[in-house]
């Protein structure tokens, strides 16, 4: 059974499942889930509970044999195994599905895992999970969801906040849901009778935005350049090496030069930066490919040093051309008229 974050408290009230998968890469949310199991298997009964980190192939014997030994005091418990990766390899994929085809109803497996890639959900034991027991997949809040998100958590917390309030939060810890709920919990001790206000919020909120490269290329095909050049300050502020940063801000540019000349055919369902393309494509016209990969060229040779410059104000630059939003000219030696 597949269960989502939202999906899994409904679940866990009509009934235990025997084993549980939490997997995904957003702290908060996963150790949320978790703690779901958790409680919901204490209250069943489940009052003991031991945990195996799996770093070696030696681990899994470890597992094997508490799964096979009776409990001390003869009380039900949770065997968690958390992965350190998605791949348990051969000998982890035969111990887990081993594991799962047992029948032991003083036993609940609750399994952690990071998130998991288009191979590993398709093997065995996860196919496993989803036949006897539940399978959480944990997807981070997109930044258009952000918002609707902080709200949902207010709505818990008792925390009355404005719309332009949540939206300054969003923007500040954008990719690091943790902090948002810290800073949401933080809010609560000082907040008064009325709804939180931006500039309560600025006051309060230390910037813990933590931004993703591949998020960047994302920004600029949909068109975003004020969120482009906020995730753009942000990567330099965390010392993202600038190479990567051309390299996401070029490849968004060939997707958008394939899309346009394949009549703009639209990117497959699975493809998370698909409704940003479709926007790129739109404005295709306008954009003149040929500045581009001058202006990409010249962040490139500033980088190595060849010519004089600030390479993120050029990286800048050519994120906010591919928006189509230019602040700046091509200089003029270097510019040309689109054909």
């Amino acid at each position: 059974m597949k269960l989502t974050s939202d999906s899994l408290a409904a679940s866990l009230g009509e009934r235990l499942l025997p084993a549980y998968l939490v997997s995904g890469d957003e702290p908060l949310l996963a150790g949320e889930a978790a703690d779901a199991v958790r409680e919901r298997a204490r209250a069943a009964g489940f009052t003991e509970r031991e945990v195996h980190f799996i770093e070696r192939v030696t681990d899994w014997d470890d597992v094997r044999a508490s799964a096979a030994n009776l409990s001390l005091f003869g009380s039900r418990r949770v065997l968690e195994i958390r992965l350190a990766s998605g791949k348990p390899g051969v000998a982890g994929n035969a111990a887990l599905v081993a594991l799962l085809a047992r029948a032991d109803s003083d036993t609940l497996y609750l399994i952690l895992a990071p998130r998991l890639d288009r191979d590993a959900q398709n093997a065995e034991w996860v196919r496993a999970v989803e036949a006897s027991g539940g399978w959480v997949q944990v997807w981070p809040v997109d930044p258009a969801r952000l918002v609707g998100w902080l709200k949902g958590r207010c709505r818990k917390l008792k925390l009355e906040a404005s719309d332009e309030a949540l939206a300054v939060l969003a923007a500040r810890t954008e990719g690091n849901l943790l902090a948002a709920h810290q800073e949401l919990v933080k809010l609560t001790l000082s907040a008064h009778a009325h709804p939180l206000t931006p500039e309560e919020v600025l006051a309060s909120v230390a910037d813990s935005a933590r931004f993703d490269v591949f998020k960047l290329g994302e920004a600029v095909l949909a068109g975003d350049a004020p969120r482009a050049l906020r995730m753009l300050a942000g990567l330099r502020a965390e010392g993202t090496e600038r190479t990567l940063v051309l390299w996401t801000l070029n490849k968004s540019l060939r997707d958008v030069w394939q899309a346009r000349a394949d009549g703009g055919t639209k990117a497959p369902p699975w493809q998370r930066q698909g409704a940003a393309l479709a926007k790129a494509v739109q404005r295709a016209g306008r954009l003149s490919f040929t500045a581009l990969a001058q202006r990409a060229e010249r962040a490139d040779r500033m980088i190595k040093g060849r010519v004089p410059g600030d390479a993120w104000d050029e990286l800048a630059l050519l994120a906010t051309d591919i928006c189509a939003t230019p602040v700046l000219r091509q200089p003029a030696a270097q510019r040309t008229v689109a054909r």
